[in-house]
């Protein structure tokens, strides 16, 4: 059994004002912290992994096929591999919560 604490994990800025912090995980999956600060965008991207996740704080705001997807407090959510999308926080708060991934992602950045 792995136990990792947010607290021991370093965060990586992937984009300008979001933060991502690698946890525990196995061979098929893992989990990622994430933190996106008020104004921060994840420009649209796509990836082999099937992500699923959960917001604990905050509202992010998912665009996937041109459509906008409000995820809030004790929404969860499942993007299947391959598939683009982006994320943005409209909002005055932080949004912060976790994703899984399957296969296991190490943090990405996006800035270039």
């Amino acid at each position: 059994m792995e136990r990792v604490s947010l607290t021991d994990s370093e965060p990586s800025e992937a984009a300008d004002g979001v933060h991502l912090a690698l946890l525990a995980g196995t061979e098929s999956m893992n989990v990622q912290h994430f933190e996106i600060e008020p104004g921060a965008v994840v420009e649209e991207h796509s990836h082999p992994h099937e992500q699923t996740g959960f917001i604990c704080e905050g509202e992010v705001t998912f665009l996937v096929d041109g459509e906008a997807v409000v995820c809030g407090p004790g929404d969860s959510y499942a993007i299947p591999g391959e598939q683009p999308h982006a994320a943005e926080n409209r909002g005055d708060e932080t949004v912060r919560g976790v994703d899984i991934f399957s296969p296991p992602r190490e943090n990405p950045s996006w800035q270039e």
